[in-house]
């Protein structure tokens, strides 16, 4: 875990991978839990019997959104900012499904530092980011993600 004073110092970590976070399991109850909040209950990835059948791998898929939510909280374990006032999501520029994630598969982070530029009152920080999945060559998700970081 690297942490920096303030959200300007993630500048002097442009370009460089920040680390990686521990790995997670991305289990049934997980995917289920999403769909239910989300109504995204398409079979492949809530129906485990049809699964078994149908699907090449025998087991549900995770949603490629439940990846892109996983995002905040694989993020605490890469990298820690100890003066800010608040953060705020500001949006992804681009985000891709490369992998297929299957129930029981777990996964982790890897985090780099594209950009820092100063925005009033802080600064707006881009990152590569990518999802892994163990034991697997193709990463399940890669993303840009922009994030506001305000000055404590």
């Amino acid at each position: 875990m690297i942490e920096v004073e303030d959200p300007n110092a993630l500048a002097a970590h442009i370009g460089q991978c920040l680390g990686k976070s521990e790995w997670l399991t991305v289990d049934q109850a997980m995917i289920t839990g999403f769909a239910e909040n989300t109504g995204d209950d398409q079979w492949i990835h809530v129906d485990v019997e049809r699964a078994a059948r149908e699907l090449p791998s025998g087991k549900t898929i995770a949603h490629g959104y439940l990846l892109v939510s996983l995002l905040p909280r694989l993020n605490r374990q890469v990298f820690r900012v100890k003066n800010r006032k608040r953060s705020l999501n500001y949006g992804l520029n681009k985000v891709r499904f490369l992998g297929q994630v299957q129930s029981g598969d777990r996964v982790r982070l890897s985090q780099e530092v594209k950009s820092v530029e100063a925005t009033k009152g802080g600064q707006l920080v881009t990152f590569s980011a990518t999802i892994e999945i163990e034991g697997k060559e193709k990463p399940a998700l890669i993303a840009e993600t922009m994030t506001l970081m305000f000055d404590s």
